[in-house]
């Protein structure tokens, strides 16, 4: 049964799913680094929020670690990339606080335009500075939207609905998806230009890091608020403080800081500054909505191999998970062959999917088969890891599809090319089993094993019986034995399963032979 360690406070709604499903389940927060170091090679999952921030000792400890499940939108708190060099899925939940953190911002861009706070303050303070507060109204204002994703598209829902002007920056925002918004898509300096108000919800990344910053906010109009409910670090937090204190910012409201817990911060008690303690997923509703989607997430993935909201590898539905099992299982073998078989650098390797299978998603097929080439030069790579690691090595990938439907078959062609030469197998899935149907472009049948020996000869006679001579003098027992040619008195090509590992001086005395060109020695 696998086992998840629930490391933040959450919904105890993650609790009954996990044993629902058949998960085992500890809670146990407020863990120390050091503490969670020492417990974690227990678990096959662990779920965090915002707190716990796995990072690359903590997942280096996670011997059994399998997924990481954050349960809201934002995870700068786990380090991605040791996750995906260890073979660990990260998966968040983009969708569970979307309309929680879309409506936190509108209320906080209703509170900085009337700066309703401060006003509450001073009242609730036996005062009565009704002529200190005038406000401004959001009725025909321009609103841009610094990422227009899923509650980025919310806010700009709400904002038309206010009878708002919504602009909008975002690299990946479509003019026809615009359009279906009824927003304007705009260059980025355009916005700061234009916008009468300004609220980010956009990841914190390398290009994002600042990008309101001290230049930008110079862009804008005397009297612009700035919202920010995304990400502390996106806003460079002293340049917006001195915006504000000579008034060309008329209010700011964040919800978020760079440094969290903002116990203390050079923002606080300026005028018309609004701030809130991270409060954007924090509604009832969204609290068990992300507890119940991570836990259903992390279950599916550790009983059944289906991945969802993914950040490092391809998502699998629950229904696909056990189609693509066994085309899985042929792309590793085909990969892990063909990675022992080959020895110069890889320059480009394409897939070619033939019949049913290109009805799955391949995806997963065509990480699993990197992962297997990759791996006799680099063990630790696994199907999380190795589509970045192919572009990191400047490995083109290509894939392509025929479409042979009517043919129940489904044929995998992997074709890996170096400077020298060009790799080529053909697998094929044959009564739940993979089988190699073509390898080097000759015809053949033969299954995957523990221990293989790949010989390419020449097509003369007596070659059979001298390989078998070699292999009986050293005791090394046939299992099966895969022979076809290319033409007649050329080249053959053989593939012979042994029983037991291949004893190191096996593959010079096979060289020996007059007819041989190649030998390796294949381990899967």
């Amino acid at each position: 049964m696998p086992k998840v360690l629930i490391a933040d406070k959450m919904s105890a709604a993650a609790t009954q799913v996990f044993r629902q499903r058949g998960v085992d389940v500890d809670v146990i927060t407020g863990l120390s680094k050091e503490e969670l170091i020492n417990i974690i090679p227990d678990y096959d999952g662990l779920a965090v929020r915002s707190t716990t921030r796995p990072d690359a000792e903590i997942i280096a400890a996670a011997k059994n670690l399998k997924v990481i499940g954050r349960a809201g939108i934002g995870v700068d708190n786990v380090d991605i990339k040791s996750a995906t060099d260890r073979g660990v899925v990260v998966m968040n939940t983009p969708f569970g606080n979307a309309i929680t953190t879309a409506e936190h911002a509108i209320a906080m861009l209703f509170s900085a335009a009337r700066q309703i706070p401060a006003a509450s303050a001073r009242t609730q303070n036996g005062e009565w500075p009704k002529s200190d507060f005038k406000g401004v109204e959001l009725f025909n204002k321009t609103l841009g939207i610094i990422g227009c994703g899923n509650i980025g598209a919310l806010v700009a829902e709400r904002a038309l609905g206010l009878k708002m002007k919504v602009i909008a920056f975002d690299p990946y925002l479509t003019k026809e998806r615009a359009v279906k918004l009824g927003v304007e898509k705009v260059e980025l300096d355009a916005l700061f230009q234009r916008a009468d108000a300004i609220t980010l919800h956009t990841p914190l990344v390398e290009g994002t890091k600042g990008i309101v910053s001290r230049e930008r906010l110079g862009m804008t109009k005397k009297g612009v608020i700035i919202v920010n409910c995304a990400r502390g670090g996106l806003v460079d937090e002293e340049a917006l403080k001195d915006a504000l204190d000579a008034g060309h910012v008329r209010a700011a409201a964040l919800d978020v800081f760079a440094v969290e817990p903002a116990k203390a911060h050079p923002l606080f008690g300026t005028p018309n500054f609004i701030a809130t303690p991270h409060l954007g997923a924090s509604t009832l509703e969204a609290q068990e909505n992300v507890a119940v989607q991570v836990a259903e997430q992390m279950a599916d993935y550790l009983l059944t191999g289906a991945v969802s909201n993914a950040l490092n590898t391809p998502s699998i539905s629950a229904e696909e998970a056990p189609r693509l099992k066994p085309f899985v299982d042929l792309a590793d073998k085909m990969g892990r062959m063909t990675g022992q078989l080959i020895h110069d650098p890889i320059k480009a390797v394409e897939f070619t999917y033939k019949g049913a299978v290109t009805d799955l998603n391949t995806n997963p097929i065509t990480a699993a088969a990197l992962a297997g080439l990759l791996k006799a030069a680099m063990p630790d790579v696994n199907m999380v890891s190795a589509p970045v690691l192919a572009k990191e090595r400047g490995i083109e990938i290509k894939e392509s599809y025929v479409d042979e439907a009517e043919r129940a078959e489904s044929l995998i062609r992997l074709a890996v090319e170096t400077a020298k030469r060009k790799f080529v197998v053909v697998g094929t899935i044959y009564r739940g089993e993979p089988r190699i149907v073509r390898l080097f472009g000759v015809p053949m049948d033969a299954a995957f094993s523990p221990n293989m020996i790949y010989v390419r000869n020449a097509d003369k006679p007596g070659f059979i019986g001298e390989l078998g001579g070699v292999l009986g003098r050293n005791k090394v027992n046939i299992a099966t034995f895969s022979l076809g040619r290319m033409k007649k008195d050329e080249e053959a090509v053989c593939l012979v399963s042994v029983d037991g590992p291949v004893p190191a001086n096996l593959a010079e005395e096979i060289r020996a032979i007059d007819q041989v060109k190649i030998v390796d020695v294949v381990e899967m």
